[in-house]
């Protein structure tokens, strides 16, 4: 579903990316995992065509994305959650999730979507009229989740999802990463708790300093003496 070969990002002089390249298939969850400031969220920002490469190539479902505008991205079934969640904190969670939608045309599809987003956030539909810069972390988490889901994205891109959150929240996050997983949404998952991406994961990408340096089964990789030890605090 998406190749990422021999990607190169600088800022400035500076490489931020070296010669990067992993696949995603088709139902998967996939995990970036890595110290911060390896790369990880620099790779997903060039994916969905917020940042522009120096060389090397973004095949999404046949296309390379590097020379596609990131709003067209978004509406060839490619979200992004972004890193801090980033909502519309002067609109209410009903109006963040429509904004979510803006690449779609068809009304009723669109109120099915809503109600499904609903269903699997109940919080957010109870809140639906408050103001979403008002939102406790793990709303806003949730917000920026459905969100994406509105644009009924065939892969989402996560970056992040259960950062600054309290334990309780980080499993919830994680059980419905799962569960947009299972409902046929393929998942590329950026995440500072190695511990629990892995747990999820179906294969991950072990960065540093803008390089792969390990690849391979989540499950192999949690077994890993280095990966233990760097990430894992065993």
């Amino acid at each position: 579903m998406l190749e990422v070969r021999d990607l190169q990002v600088y800022y400035g002089v500076i490489q931020a990316i070296k010669n990067v390249s992993f696949k995603v298939n088709e139902g998967e969850i996939i995990a970036l995992i890595g110290a911060n400031g390896a790369g990880k969220t620099t790779i997903l920002q060039t994916i969905s065509g917020l940042i522009t490469p120096k060389q090397g190539e973004i095949i999404y479902d046949g296309t390379d994305l590097k020379k596609v505008p990131a709003h067209h991205i978004v509406s060839m079934g490619l979200a992004h959650v972004p890193e801090g969640r980033r909502v519309f904190s002067q609109l209410t969670v009903y109006e963040n999730l429509l904004m979510g939608s803006y690449t779609r045309s068809d009304k009723k599809e669109i109120e099915e979507t809503l109600r499904r987003v609903y269903e699997r956030f109940p919080r957010l539909e109870e809140r639906k009229n408050q103001m979403a810069g008002t939102l406790s972390g793990g709303e806003q988490q949730m917000l920026a989740m459905g969100r994406a889901l509105m644009s009924k994205p065939k892969i989402v891109l996560m970056d992040e999802p259960s950062m600054g959150l309290s334990p309780i929240l980080v499993e919830e996050v994680f059980d419905i990463i799962q569960s947009i997983n299972k409902s046929g949404t393929t998942v590329l998952l950026v995440e500072q708790n190695a511990k629990k991406a892995l747990s999820i994961a179906h294969r991950a990408y072990v960065i540093e300093t803008g390089k792969i340096v390990l690849e391979g089964d989540a499950k192999e990789l949690m077994n890993n003496e280095s990966v233990k030890k760097a990430y894992l605090g065993e």
